[in-house]
């Protein structure tokens, strides 16, 4: 244990380690968001359930488009906005006349969801639902159990019939329902029935698995902690939840858009702690839905490379919206930007110049050798008595680089607070990046270099320090 290790809040922390599902969950980083339904025929972003069903027609719709466009990108999984505020159904549900099977589409005789999910098997990712919690045309919404009882029976469609879902995604919205009382979502009973029918799911932002990084814009920390304080987990979907009597002073203090949610200062005096890691969610647009004239508005490939290299990148997953058009069709427009933001992500890491390194380090423990960083399995644990081990990564012939991957062991927890890369000159060794946290993943650009020999010091740890990989490119 290192001598850095001061406080019993820290030793708590670092002893926090992910589940299974978050650790395959973590493996992800870069998927899709696809907001659909009657809003993408009416203009708005919030519909108000009075939309006809009449109005729902994507007479050319593509799943397999949204897929591979979707694949080609670079992103591993989909999640579709099954029923959105408006309380519309995308599946043909047995509980309410609100749904494509009262539409044009397919001749009443459609299944979005299905043509969805089923493309997504085809074409190797996985399938994600979001099902709104608020829902502004059924009547029970704001009876209590009554409209609990018809939510938990969608949720029960979605997870029986749709094969298996990595992602049961849940924003909290809450209004005032027709009788004036607002619902009072019973969040265990649904978290429960997830559990039973998919339990390898997450369960996102109003859930316990992952939480939203604060954000619609793509903004994001320079120190991202997937060990935070318990309460933020409880602020985020059960205000019911007791808390611990010495989290509260605290919890008045910091919540999921805080800057920082897990440093020594902000932790300090904090017993109780989760493995909550950040999701990063923004529209390829300036809205969730498809409007035509925000064809033009589209981001772009820089924008989201920025977005990428700082969540994907700073220990965040990153969650794109791309929304289908009224024919059903990822717009042209859309297109035309995943292509190329695809193209770049395959050249900026197609070739991993660290595999052919020699690798050595400050010390290592049995098992656990420095060479591991550069292999498929295992990963480099320093000594117990090593305060600020170092790992380098030598060559037969220098390397030109501009960008280095670091990847913690999650499995052991998130430990190291802050390191350091060095690059061999003519000058000897000079520092070309440095950061706080690395977590899942860390991506440190800077400028190119050409050198044959790496150095990464980790300045401060917790309890272990590791890491899983190095990668140049």
């Amino acid at each position: 244990m290192p001598q850095t290790m001061q406080n019993e809040s820290l030793v708590l922390a670092s002893r926090v380690t992910p589940s299974k599902r978050q650790l395959q969950w973590q493996k992800i980083e870069f998927y899709a968001f696809c907001h659909f339904g009657t809003n993408t025929f009416t203009g708005k972003e919030w519909g108000d359930g009075n939309a006809a069903p009449s109005l729902f027609n994507p007479k050319k719709l593509d799943a397999e488009q949204w897929v591979k466009e979707i694949k080609n990108a670079g992103m591993r999984a989909l999640i579709l906005t099954c029923k959105h505020h408006d309380g519309f159904c995308l599946w043909p549900s047995k509980y309410t006349d609100y749904s494509v099977k009262n539409s044009p589409f397919r001749n009443g005789k459609g299944d979005v969801v299905k043509e969805v999910s089923d493309a997504c098997k085809k074409y190797g990712i996985k399938f994600g639902v979001y099902l709104s919690p608020w829902d502004r045309h059924e009547k029970t919404y704001g009876q209590g159990k009554a409209y609990d009882d018809y939510f938990v029976n969608q949720l029960t469609e979605l997870a029986e019939n749709y094969g298996e879902i990595f992602c049961f995604w849940f924003d909290g919205a809450c209004g005032e329902g027709k009788n004036g009382k607002k619902q009072v979502y019973d969040w265990n009973r649904y978290f429960t029935l997830i559990r039973e029918k998919q339990p390898d799911a997450v369960l996102n932002i109003c859930g316990p698995d992952v939480r939203w990084c604060g954000n619609e814009a793509g903004k994001y920390r320079s120190a991202e902690w997937s060990v935070v304080p318990s309460f933020i987990g409880n602020q985020e979907y059960t205000a019911e939840r007791s808390q611990q009597t010495d989290d509260k002073a605290f919890s008045k203090k910091i919540d999921s858009m805080s800057s920082d949610l897990g440093s020594r200062e902000i932790i300090d005096g904090i017993k109780n702690f989760i493995w909550y890691p950040c999701e990063t969610d923004v529209s390829i647009r300036p809205g969730w839905f498809y409007h035509k004239s925000q064809d033009f508005r589209v981001k772009s490939v820089k924008k989201l490379m920025d977005i990428y290299y700082g969540t994907v990148g700073g220990n965040s997953a990153f969650l794109l919206n791309i929304p289908p058009d009224k024919n059903g069709l990822i717009a042209k427009s859309d297109v035309r930007v995943l292509r190329k933001l695809g193209d770049r992500l395959r050249a900026e890491f197609s070739e991993n110049s660290a595999v052919n390194a020699d690798v050595t380090a400050s010390s290592e423990t049995d098992g656990n050798r420095a060479l591991n960083v550069i292999s498929k399995d295992g990963f480099w644990q320093c000594g117990e008595e090593d305060d600020t081990p170092e790992i380098t990564l030598e060559f037969k012939e220098s390397i030109r680089i501009d960008k280095a991957v670091l990847c913690e062991n999650i499995e052991t927890g998130q430990q190291i607070e802050s390191f350091e890369i060095f690059a061999e000159t003519d000058n000897g060794f000079t520092k070309i990046a440095s950061g706080e946290t690395i977590g899942a993943k860390r991506i440190c650009c800077f400028k190119p270099i050409k050198t044959r020999r790496i150095k990464v010091k980790i300045t401060s740890y917790r309890r272990i320090a590791t890491l899983k990989k190095i990668e140049l490119y």
